[in-house]
């Protein structure tokens, strides 16, 4: 029985990414390519290795257990190919991040650009994800967290700033209706906008000065999960709608153009920026070992 390592790797492709399709945009082939390597991996082990219908594409539990004992090999073969990599003048390849959205707004702007110029054979793709992943499962070779997310048999390195603030804020119009509250505790939490993460935990807005801790849960009438639909809550606090809740640097440009004003500026929390964390059980990729390299220059240079 000829296996062929190809067909290997597009069958775990196709079954984490749930479809022929997605596979194929991440491993820029064609959906049609990978369909027949997996018929002919079918053919060849004589177990159906996927359930295909209309809307999806699932693991059978041969396909599964198949893909459990397939993917660390996988990985290995990756890794040893790699090396190869260290060879080359310049590192070349794919970086993919698992990144939350505020590390795309916040942190990879000041620095993308300027990686990707000092290594212009390096590909980077950048998925913006609320959830904490196992950035190998994901296909992604490191991931952006705070440090309260991070596992403890994670590589972490500092990226971004160092220290960052969360900011309460609301539009000329609320504050003119409501007032400019004091303390957190005169918020009418009736007209602050309402966020939770995709776990479904509601975000809480905290609050700290002198010691004291305080902690207010908004009950306003527009709720939107942490990612994407942040800008709709941007928008609505804009239009005198509720306050929000935000990281300072968001926040910043808003306070600018006079469309929102800071409240309860003494009361905002601060805490340590964001990591790079990738795992330390395994060879380091060129692509991410160059960035790494390069995150640690940047810091060494303003150091």
């Amino acid at each position: 029985m000829k296996i062929e390592l190809g067909d290997l790797s597009a069958f775990a492709a196709v079954a984490r990414a749930g479809g022929f399709r997605e596979a194929a945009r991440v491993l820029d082939g064609s959906a049609s390519g990978l369909s027949e390597a997996v018929r002919r991996l079918e053919t060849a082990l004589g177990v159906r290795l996927l359930h295909r219908t209309t809307r999806s594409v699932v693991p059978t539990e041969a396909g599964s257990s198949l893909l459990a004992r397939l993917a660390p090999a996988l990985s290995e073969i990756d890794s040893a190919l790699d090396v190869v990599n260290g060879f080359r003048d310049t590192p070349s390849g794919t970086l993919r991040l698992n990144v939350p959205l505020s590390a795309v707004r916040l942190v990879l702007p000041s620095i993308v650009p300027r990686f990707l110029a000092a290594y212009p054979g390096i590909r980077l793709e950048v998925v913006a994800d609320e959830s904490f992943v196992d950035v190998l499962a994901a296909g992604c070779d490191a991931g952006i967290r705070y440090e309260e997310r991070l596992e403890q048999d994670m590589i972490a390195l500092p990226i971004g700033p160092r220290i960052q603030r969360m900011a309460a804020a609301a539009s000329p119009a609320w504050i003119a209706r409501h007032g400019a509250p004091g303390h957190p505790r005169e918020l009418p939490v009736n007209a602050c906008t309402r966020a939770r993460f995709a776990s479904g935990a509601t975000v809480r807005w905290q609050f700290e000065r002198d010691g004291e801790s305080i902690t207010i849960e908004p009950n306003g009438q527009l709720q939107v999960q942490i990612g994407g639909a942040v800008d709709l809550a941007l928008d609505a606090a804009v239009a005198g709608l509720g306050a929000i809740y935000l990281f300072e640097d968001w926040l910043k440009p808003y306070f600018e153009r006079g469309e929102l004003q800071p409240i309860l500026q003494p009361w905002w929390p601060q805490f340590s920026g964001p990591y790079l964390y990738y795992p330390g059980r395994r060879l380091v990729p060129a692509p991410l070992r160059a960035f790494v390299d390069f995150l640690r220059a940047e810091d060494s240079a303003g150091a």
